[in-house]
C-alpha cells in the first residue's frame, strides 16, 4: 500500500475524477507534435504548438479529470483549462540523445519541482526509457537519477507520476514481432524495479504488457501471444506493485486503447486511469494546422468529443479508484 502524506492525498485528488480514477489528458508531446504541425502549418510552428495546446484544453479539459503539459510550450494551455479539471506538468527534456548509448535521462535545465509547483502543479511527471536487460552502469545511472528526482517531489510534497516506456537496446524497432515476445519482460520487470521505495513514486504511467496488434484477435497478421498468454501478462504486471498505475496510450487508435482497457479488466488488471494523449487528439493536429484554430476547434468539439467520452465511459465500466491503494 502507498503511504500518502495529506497534501500529497488532495493533489490526487484534485487530478481525479469523484470516484478515484484519474482520467487524464496528455499533451506535454513538445518535438513530436512540432513534426506533426510543421507539415501543414502556415505559421510559425512554435507558435503553432502554443496554440494547439490551449486550443486542446479549451475544448476537452471539461471532460477529462486532468491535463498533462510541458512548461515548455504549455504553460497558456494551462491557465485556459477548466476550472474543475487538475493539471499535471512534464519536467523532462524532450527526447533523447540517440548518439549516447543508454537513452539517459535529463530534466528541463531551467526548471525544478519547485517551480513547476508555483505554476500551480497538483504533480510533476518525468519519462524515462529504460531496458532492463541493458549494461548495468547505464542502469544505474537511471536508478541514481529517478532517486533524485523522487527525493525532490518528497521535499516539495508533491506526488511524483513516473512514465516508463520500455525498450531493447539491441532492437530499435519497438514494433515488431521479436520485439513484442520480450516486451513482457521489459514492462512487467521495469515496473518492479521503480515500485521500490527507494524511488518515492506516487503513481506510475505504464505501456500495457504487450502490443495488442500481435493478440490473437486483434492482430491483422502474425499472432505473438494467444488471448489467454496475453490476460497473464496484464494480470501478471498488476500483480508487480502496490503502487497505483495508469495506462498510456502509446498513440494506438482511441478504439483499440478502449479495447485494450476492456481486455485488461476482463484480465483482473486493477489499473487506476489513463493519461491518454494522441489517441484523443492526434487526428485534430492536421485540420488545425492546415485550416486554422476553427477547423480544429470543430475537430475537437466532435470526434474529439466523441474520442474522450468513449473513453470516459469504458474507464467507468474498468478502472479501479485509486483509493484502494493508498493508506494514510
Amino acid at each position: 500500500m502507498l503511504k500518502l502524506t495529506p497534501a500529497k492525498k488532495e493533489a490526487l485528488k484534485r487530478l481525479s475524477t469523484k470516484d478515484g480514477v484519474i482520467s487524464a489528458l496528455a499533451i506535454d508531446q513538445r518535438g513530436s507534435l512540432k513534426k506533426m504541425i510543421a507539415s501543414d502549418v502556415k505559421g510559425d510552428p512554435e507558435e503553432e504548438i502554443v496554440n494547439f495546446k490551449v486550443t486542446v484544453s479549451e475544448e476537452l479539459t471539461k471532460y477529462a479529470s486532468s491535463i498533462l503539459l510541458d512548461p515548455e510550450y504549455g504553460l497558456p494551455a494551462a491557465a485556459a483549462r477548466d476550472k474543475d479539471a487538475g493539471l499535471l506538468l512534464a519536467y523532462e527534456k524532450t527526447g533523447y540523445d540517440a548518439t549516447t548509448p543508454g537513452r539517459l535521462p535529463d530534466v528541463l535545465e531551467d526548471w525544478s519541482v519547485r517551480r513547476l509547483k508555483e505554476k500551480g502543479a497538483d504533480a510533476v511527471k518525468f519519462l524515462l526509457y529504460y531496458d532492463i536487460d541493458e549494461d548495468v552502469h547505464i542502469n544505474h545511472l537511471k536508478h541514481v537519477f529517478i532517486e533524485r528526482l523522487g527525493s525532490e517531489c518528497v521535499a516539495e510534497d508533491i506526488p511524483f507520476f513516473l512514465e516508463l516506456v520500455s525498450y531493447d537496446a539491441k532492437n530499435a524497432d519497438a514494433n515488431s514481432a521479436e520485439y513484442a515476445k520480450v516486451k513482457p519482460h521489459k514492462v512487467i520487470d521495469m515496473m518492479k524495479e521503480f515500485s521500490k521505495e527507494q524511488y518515492h513514486v506516487d503513481v506510475l504511467k505504464m505501456e500495457v504488457p504487450v502490443n495488442m496488434k500481435y493478440v490473437e484477435g486483434f492482430a491483422d497478421g502474425e499472432v505473438v501471444y494467444t488471448k489467454a498468454e496475453a490476460a497473464a501478462y496484464f494480470k501478471t504486471q498488476s500483480e508487480a506493485t502496490d503502487l497505483p498505475f495508469i495506462f498510456l496510450s502509446a498513440g494506438v487508435t482511441a478504439e483499440l486503447f478502449q479495447q485494450t482497457l476492456v481486455f485488461a479488466k476482463e484480465a483482473g488488471s486493477t489499473f487506476n486511469g489513463v493519461l491518454c494523449g494522441r489517441a484523443t487528439w492526434k487526428n485534430g493536429v492536421k485540420p488545425f494546422a492546415a485550416e486554422g484554430d476553427k477547423a480544429g476547434r470543430q475537430w475537437l468539439q466532435t470526434q474529439g468529443k466523441s474520442n474522450i467520452d468513449a473513453l470516459n465511459e469504458v474507464l467507468y465500466k474498468t478502472a479501479t479508484p485509486w483509493y484502494s491503494k493508498v493508506t494514510d
